[in-house]
């Protein structure tokens, strides 16, 4: 038995690392190339510096890979277990299938764990450190002061939150407005655009179909007060500031939990009474609502997403080990076909999720951890079934 189970995990080791190292030049030449190429062909970086930056994109292109790898590694060397009647003859000697499997199951769990390091530690410190080397080299040209999907803190008696950063362009934009370090009202808007003033040193946010929410001692529910368009005045001097703010994605899973304690104490403060102005008194169409906001909900996202991720390599062997011996298939192409649909299916998940972080009465956070209750459960029944001959 041990010399069976030394022989597959070196068929699954060898295929796995094949895999890893395909699809990690893939992403690599995707994300680095476009970026570094032309500075290179002009000489203007040495290759020491495109090295680097490799080294620094390897454990985030690792995040993807390992999963992938570990999917199509099952798919493979089962398939061609099966397609050589090696199931069957093991079965004529009276080794069950999860027996047979367990040493893959343990190796799928190990690659976990290296998946829950890499994604919530190693893989974002990395981004961070290759973004700000771009930048020192001019290899990054930001197109706006204000980054995706962060809280930005700097502005004075104001949180500025922003989905979606295009150039100017901003999408789904929030911005908490403060007294005393305490929330008086947000304010929420479908679009907007950036304004820069040279002459008096100020920032004009413009939005688009803005609705502002007060929140009132006096009564129970907040009140709402709908602008339209709207124009919002802020300081230039905290331009510098805002360069260095990292993203969500970017921090670590420490740096997430610190800012989810620091939005929650904020939200916990007592609220003050912040009477509506009579200008802003306008009738709201029917055909725009409110949707409820939770500050500290894009946070939550991201810490579960780092989590979720985590547990892929697991789901994607339960789900792989079945599929490879019922397909009965020594074909390469077909079996990292198989691999691209299932993952495709399972990513899907992390973007519909990671698309509806301002949208809490849909819970995003738990969207994250379906897929693998989905992959687990069905692949676990799958496995279950193949091992009673079904």
């Amino acid at each position: 038995m041990k010399t069976l189970h030394t022989y597959l995990i070196r068929q699954v080791l060898g295929t796995l690392v094949m895999t890893v190292g395909v699809c990690t030049f893939f992403i690599l030449v995707a994300s680095v190339l476009k970026e570094v190429l032309g500075l290179l062909v002009s000489q203007q970086v040495s290759l020491w510096l495109v090295g680097k930056a490799i080294l620094l994109l390897i454990p985030y292109v690792l995040v993807f890979a390992l999963p992938m790898g570990m999917l199509t590694a099952a798919l493979l060397v089962f398939g061609r277990l099966s397609a050589d009647n090696e199931i069957t003859a093991l079965r004529a000697s009276g080794i069950s299938l999860i027996s047979l499997v367990t040493p893959v199951l343990l190796l799928s769990c190990c690659l976990s764990g290296v998946s829950a390091i890499i994604n919530m530690q190693i893989a974002p410190y990395c981004r961070v450190v290759y973004k700000n080397m771009l930048k020192d080299f001019g290899w990054a040209k930001s197109t706006a002061f204000i980054p995706e999907k962060t809280y930005i803190k700097d502005f004075p008696d104001a949180i500025v939150y922003v989905s979606r950063v295009d150039g100017s362009y901003l999408e789904d934009v929030l911005i908490y407005e403060l007294k005393k370090e305490k929330i008086e009202s947000y304010v929420r808007a479908d679009s907007g655009q950036v304004v820069f003033s040279q002459t008096n040193n100020l920032v004009y946010v413009q939005l688009t179909n803005v609705f502002r929410v007060f929140f009132m001692e006096d009564r129970r529910l907040p009140q709402t007060v709908y602008l339209g368009d709207a124009e919002f005045v802020y300081t230039n001097t905290v331009t510098r500031r805002l360069e260095s703010r990292q993203d969500l994605s970017n921090m670590t899973f420490v740096e997430l939990r610190r800012e989810l304690r620091e939005l929650e104490r904020r939200m916990s403060a007592p609220l003050t009474i912040a009477p509506p102005r009579a200008a802003e008194n306008k009738p709201r169409p029917e055909r725009t609502k409110v949707r409820g906001v939770d500050l500290t909900l894009p946070v939550k996202v991201q810490m579960h997403r780092q989590v979720a991720f985590s547990f892929a390599c697991i789901g994607f062997t339960l789900v792989g080990i079945p599929l490879g011996i019922r397909a009965h298939r020594r074909e390469t192409t077909f079996g990292i076909a198989l691999a691209l649909i299932l993952v495709l299916v399972y990513y899907s998940f992390f973007i519909l999720g990671l698309s509806l972080e301002t949208r809490p009465e849909l819970a995003p956070h738990l969207i994250l951890w379906l897929p693998n209750f989905l992959f687990q459960v069905i692949g676990g029944a799958m496995l279950w079934r193949a091992n009673r001959g079904r």
